[in-house]
Order: C-alpha cells, then structure tokens, then sequence
C-alpha cells in the first residue's frame, strides 16, 4: 500500500511536465546543478583558506592592537 508502482510515478512525471513546462523544468535542472557545483567549489575554498586566514588575522591585529590597562568602576 506504501509502495508506488512504475505507472504512478510516470503519471506525477506527465503532471508535472504538463504544470510546468520541459523548458522551466529544463532550466531549473541547470540552476540546481550549478548550484550544486557552486556549493562544492565553495566548500574546496573553505578549506584551504581556513588554514590561511589566521596568520593573516595575527598579523593585522597586532598592527591595531592598543594595549591599556583597565580601571575598575567607580
């Protein structure tokens, strides 16, 4: 009863081209996938970038780092 047989998922698929459209169908596939492959890219950059950004970080907060002593509250 949970199951759905090949004839019912080819029914939602001629329901969906005919609400939709091959051409929006067409166009979301490619938006979904060079989101995919942004998302991948994004991921591979993070990475390597991780290991670089702290050095960096160090090295510009020691240009503007003021050092002060600090009071207590009257």
């Amino acid at each position: 009863m949970g199951s759905f047989s090949i004839w019912h998922w080819l029914i939602v698929l001629l329901i969906v081209v005919m609400v939709f459209g091959t051409k929006k169908l067409k166009n979301l596939g490619g938006d979904l996938g060079g989101a995919v492959k942004g998302f991948k890219d994004g991921m591979k950059e993070g990475g390597a970038s991780a290991d670089d950004k702290p050095a960096a970080a160090t090295a510009a907060d020691e240009k503007t780092t003021i050092d002060v002593q600090a009071k207590p509250k009257s």
